[in-house]
């Protein structure tokens, strides 16, 4: 059973359908909508502020979601797709977004709806991404815009397939 911890008065609530891998860490003020995963070493500490998730958002292995005491809080979108070992602090993330493996988004980000980071990527405090397109490097830049096919390609089949893999372990 994952670590599920109540801090400074508050415990994290989460919707219908969700899984939480058994060495899954989910502490303090952080509110998941439905078919939400967190996967095996995942981090989501909403000790220092709150942590918002839409529906079917998924965090991959050893993926840490966190905020900034009393500056930032980071609220994620729907159908949002954190890959393994990204660090994902104090921002916004819109609907349907890819944040890539390895990758790291630094306070007051805010990345629109239907973008991805790129795999090690690292977005600079403050960067706003545009809807639609593809950001890559160190620090991250806009490398393209997104087709519809990367779209179907990419940001909805790994949304799709995270929801369909942890049906496995709801069995």
């Amino acid at each position: 059973m994952a670590l599920i911890k109540e801090c400074r008065g508050k415990s994290p609530t989460h919707g219908n359908d969700c899984w939480f891998a058994e060495n899954a860490t989910i502490v303090g003020d952080v509110t998941m909508g439905n078919q939400c995963s967190v996967w095996f070493s995942a981090v989501i500490r909403g000790d220092v502020n709150s942590i918002t998730m839409g529906n079917k958002v998924n965090v991959q292995d050893g993926a840490v979601i966190h905020c900034t005491f009393e500056k930032t809080k980071t609220i994620l979108g729907n159908n949002v797709s954190i890959g393994h070992n990204a660090l994902v602090h104090g921002c916004t993330v819109e609907d349907n977004v890819l944040i890539g493996m390895g990758s790291i988004v630094m306070d007051d980000c805010y990345i629109e709806s239907g973008s991805i980071i790129a795999a090690g990527a690292v977005l600079k405090e403050g960067t706003h991404v545009k809807s639609g397109s593809i950001w890559a490097g160190v620090p991250a830049k806009k490398v393209k815009d997104m087709s519809p096919e990367l779209f179907e390609g990419e940001v909805m089949r790994i949304a799709n397939n995270y929801l369909k893999y942890s049906g496995w372990f709801k069995e």
